[in-house]
């Protein structure tokens, strides 16, 4: 177009052409920042759809609806002191030369993290895929029996190497495990002495101290070869094999005399180093614990990494977190479904044996994984290839005149060098090595599977060595492998992994098929939305999600010098402030990796603050009935006795009892803890009374930072009387679930706790620490931070705000859409709004037609969804929760398929349908049933599979199992594969 007739076309609107030309590049400069605004990727709702939805409940505007929903008293003022929102490509390259601030050197340090190969197939198919990250714990089996099945194989892993019967589906880190191994011999025996071998990994010894003194046990380390049993009052002995030092001892005579005396034998032992040692319990072991890190899983600078736990089946009622077990479906098929421990918090409350409630389920199935992928044989081959290096090593620098080892090891040697520590260290810095040096002078080194024959020649250097290990092999093999493990009575003689599984998939064609296979099972968010309350399953964004796999990031050994991690250290120091920033707190420890270790750190901040006050008799802990049931089994742990306090008809706190309760226990109140908004989706008016309630007489306030994302940017638990929360960044700050795993719950305290944050015994971020360590890595799973920093920095102030308006907004809009179909339970009493979420009460329905709400979980899958929260916090109710995530199409889809569903019942009610054999009842349909020739059911086949409109065939999600028999599943436990032909024994 000429500028003549540019110029003529405008003019008669008497807009010139400087101004036009003005406007024309402010639109343009406008939609060229939106090009790259996080905030619209992120938040589902279009702003049409949001004005829509605003009209239908009322509101003029979502800031005339939160300052509706949330209590005046407690709002913000004024913006949060974030930056201004970064682009999602300008992020990654800041957060690249972040990361690149971390030197990444060969690391030899050891002490349970090693370096590993990740195969490039699993790193891209289960550690980078949302199909795979973006599940939930697997509640509803029949729409995960993908990672049921994976579980199950890494439960049958870790029996089979340890040669004990039974094994957990993961917990956090080898030293909670420990931590939970010891827990479970208390409770077995009542016993209250526990032995701990000083020849544990010191973060381990550290990580037991902590978990057991809170419940008032006496924990001594000990020399567990000169150990006396005979008193009788020794529940558990926890020792290491092969032990930190790099040691492999025979602990029979231990075991013997053990239990001569009623003594349980725990085992930390390494995973890799088991498939030429003897198993733990060839010499008596009970329960041996540990981590899987080094199948598979990335340093991480810690984490996250799966912790395992097997024992024999005679403990198997009291081991701690979850178990798969294989059960039968409706048709009689084999399938697979949580087992035991599911939720037992929410059962036991304050009598739990655990407060677990995040494992490291995506770990633990990249471990299993590898497994698969190697074979038994394979792993063979990789640990024969690492304890050959240390031989050759060993061999080399005794030659030197070197002390190393005088028993058998595996892949770790304790030195006591000829030369300087200084001359080694300075070699070593030179070669770029870290090393372990002992505060006697000693200087350990463990190798891994990533070393090579230059890397042990570099070795030799660090010692001053001319040898190398061509020259050492070549000359002296037979005397190198004189002290091998195969040449000891410490070789392994007894199969593992002779499950067919583990002997199928060792091309990438075979091992991407059986990925995909197990993938194509499950329901995660690249399907549809997953309403579950109290869980916020958002979008967990792929820029969010990018640097978790940058090797700055994941080739880091979490004891490396500080001044290696200077990119860490700035992520952790920018992503505090922004907490900080949100939360209204002082100061923030990202030491706890889950949600329910945050709750356990930040009690013991609370106790270890009233000891130092010399209030030692303060025990009392405060917690509404209608919390979650990780609160009171957290504060038994933490050595507190829990008092609950009512809550009213409407779901809010009864302020009254909680006064009366306060005065009682006055002289002993250590804390409150609540949940806000409140667990029934409320946000209550009183929050600011009821904490200088608390505070009044003499405790704290510990506020469960579950709901956060009903509060980011709206008000914040530092301003309204809070002293300490955890922070579910898998929740609110955008860390996936992983299908049940990991969590990050850093807490956020006030200045006057700062002082009793946990520390660390080998790198101690809080140097004045009192407090212990709760988890064996200083900073928790470092390597899933980069995901929430990510989303705050994208995001920043305004988005943040926006997102928790819309998460409001989405909740409320489809509570006003079902009302007229279901009751929702709670809402507040003066805006008769709710918070993020709500509850609808299903309970009448088993009256009327026979249906539970485990009937309309069922149902849903039928329509493509994952159930919301069942039967909690209320039984026989549902808890919704939408996340700003999801769109106005998405909530309308779910709400048509509650509409429907409602209809369902009615039918029933009217006796349009059979109140025994009803799609409900028969819920969830698959496509084997459908398609069966035999149809004898009194609804038709599209009733059953296509049972709305929106349910296409070419979008159809179908359950691969019918509806899972649990009484089956208790009276059959059976936890590991089911064995197969013994041609796959190696």
């Amino acid at each position: 177009m000429s500028g003549a007739l540019l110029f003529r076309r405008h003019s008669f609107r008497n807009i010139s052409i400087k101004r036009f030309l003005s406007r024309s590049l402010i639109r343009e400069k406008a939609f060229a920042l939106k090009k790259d605004e996080f905030e619209s990727r992120h938040i589902g709702p279009r702003d049409r759809d949001i004005i829509s939805m605003l009209d239908f409940l009322g509101y003029k505007s979502l800031d005339h609806l939160t300052d509706a929903a949330v209590p005046k008293n407690i709002r913000l003022t004024k913006p949060l002191e974030i930056e201004e929102p970064t682009g999602e490509y300008d992020l990654i390259k800041r957060i690249r030369t972040i990361a690149e601030k971390n030197q990444i050197w060969r690391s030899y340090i050891g002490m349970g993290y090693h370096n590993c190969c990740v195969p490039h197939t699993i790193m891209r198919n289960i550690f980078e895929n949302p199909g795979w990250t973006t599940n939930y714990t697997p509640y509803q089996p029949e729409v995960a029996q993908g990672r049921l099945e994976g579980l199950l194989n890494y439960q049958t892993m870790i029996s089979e190497l340890t040669g004990l019967e039974v094994a957990n589906a993961s917990l956090l880190d080898e030293g909670t495990a420990a931590a939970e191994a010891l827990s479970l011999c208390y409770r077995h025996t009542k016993r209250r002495k526990l032995f701990v071998s000083k020849k544990l990994h010191p973060q381990t010894i550290s990580v037991i101290e902590t978990r057991l003194t809170s419940l008032g046990l006496d924990v001594e380390t000990v020399d567990v070869f000169d150990t006396d049993f005979s008193n009788h009052d020794v529940a558990g002995v926890m020792i290491q094999y092969p032990d930190t030092e790099g040691n492999v001892l025979d602990f029979s005579s231990v075991s013997e005399q053990a239990h001569s005396h009623g003594t349980l034998v725990c085992c930390a032992t390494d995973l890799l180093s088991l498939t030429l040692l003897r198993p733990p319990s060839e010499f008596g072991a009970d329960i041996a614990i540990g981590t899987s890190q080094r199948f598979g899983v990335p340093l991480g600078y810690g984490g996250p990494h799966a912790g395992f736990f097997s024992c024999n089946q005679s403990l198997v009622r009291l081991m701690p977190g979850r178990m798969i077990g294989v059960t039968r479906d409706a048709s009689g098929r084999d399938a697979y479904r949580l087992a035991l421990q599911t939720r037992e918090q929410h059962i036991r409350r304050d009598k739990a044996t655990s407060n677990i409630c995040t494992a490291q389920a995506l770990l633990a199935n990249m471990a299993a994984m590898f497994a698969v992928y190697h074979g038994p044989q394979g792993l063979k081959d990789i640990a024969s290839n690492v304890h050959n290096n240390t031989l050759v090593l060993n061999h080399g620098l005794k030659k030197d005149g070197h002390e190393t080892q005088k028993s058998t090891f595996f892949d770790t040697l304790r030195i006591e060098p000829k030369i300087s520590v200084d001359e080694i260290r300075s070699r070593a810095m030179e070669k770029k090595i870290n090393l372990r040096y002992y505060d006697d002078g000693a200087v350990g080194v463990s190798l891994d599977e990533t070393v090579t024959v230059e890397d042990v020649n570099d070795l030799f250097y660090c010692f001053a060595s001319g040898n190398n290990v061509d020259g050492l092999v070549q000359n002296e093999e037979p005397e190198i492998m004189k002290v091998s493990i195969t040449n000891s009575p410490f070789k392994r003689t007894s199969p593992f992994l002779t499950h067919s599984v583990f002997n199928s998939h060792h091309s990438e064609t075979r091992i991407v098929r059986y990925m995909k296979t197990l993938e194509n099972k499950d329901i995660s968010l690249v399907h549809s939305m997953i309403p579950l309350g109290s869980c916020t399953m958002k979008l967990n964004s792929t820029t969010e999600m990018m640097p978790c796999s940058f090797q700055h990031f994941t080739d880091i050994h979490p004891f490396s010098p500080l001044d290696q991690t200077e990119g860490y250290q700035q992520l952790f120091a920018e992503l505090e402030k922004d907490l900080c920033s949100v939360t209204g707190y002082d100061k923030i420890s990202f030491q706890p990796n889950s949600g329910a270790q945050g709750e356990y750190a930040g009690l013991r901040a609370i106790q270890c603050y009233h000891e130092a006050r010399g209030d030692k008799h303060r025990d009392v802990c405060l917690i509404p009935v209608s919390a979650h049931g990780t609160n009171p089994a957290s504060a038994q742990m933490a050595g507190m006795r829990v008092e609950p306090v009512k809550i009213r008809q409407n779901g809010s706190v009864d302020v009254d009892d909680l006064m009366a309760k306060a005065e009682k226990f006055r002289n002993r109140l250590s804390c409150l803890m609540i949940t806000y908004p409140s667990t029934n989706g409320v946000f209550e008016e009183t929050i600011a009374d009821i904490c200088e309630v608390i505070h009044k007489n003499g405790g704290q306030v510990y506020l469960d930072g579950a709901n956060m994302n009903a509060q980011v940017g709206l008000c914040r638990p530092g301003d309204y009387g809070s002293d300490v929360s955890h922070l579910n960044l898998h929740k609110t700050f955008c860390i996936p679930h992983g299908g049940g795993g990991p969590g990050m719950g850093p807490i956020g305290v006030k200045k006057h706790l700062i002082p009793f944050l946990p520390g660390h015994p080998v790198v101690n971020p809080h140097s004045a620490a009192t407090a212990g360590p709760v988890s064996a890595a200083p900073f928790g799973s470092s390597a899933i931070l980069p995901i929430s920093w990510a989303y705050i920095k994208m995001m920043g102030p305004r988005g943040l705000k926006k997102a928790t308006q819309v998460a409001i907004l989405n909740a409320n809009y489809m509570s006003a859409r079902l009302e007229s179909h279901y009751t929702t339970l709670f809402k507040c009493s003066t805006s008769k709004l709710i918070a993020h979420e709500f509850i609808i009460d299903c309970r009448d329905f088993k009256k009327t037609a026979n249906i539970e709400v485990a009937d309309i979980a069922k149902r849903l899958m039928d329509f493509g969804f994952h159930a919301p929260t069942m039967s909690w916090p209320v039984p026989g109710t549902l808890m919704i929760e939408p996340t700003e995530s999801e769109d106005k199409q998405e909530l309308d889809r779910f709400c048509e398929a509650m509409i429907t569903i409602r209809q369902e019942i009615r039918d029933i009610e009217e006796g349009r349908l059979e109140i025994r054999m009803n799609p409900l009842k028969m819920a969830p349909h698959t496509q084997e049933q459908v398609v069966c020739s035999n149809w004898e059911r009194p609804y038709t086949r599209e009733q059953a599979a296509f049972p709305a409109p929106f349910v296409r065939p070419e979008t159809k999600i179908w359950p691969s199992v019918a509806r899972i028999d649990d009484i089956y599943g208790d009276k059959h436990l059976v936890c590991t594969c089911p064995p197969v032909l013994p041609e796959y024994n190696y």
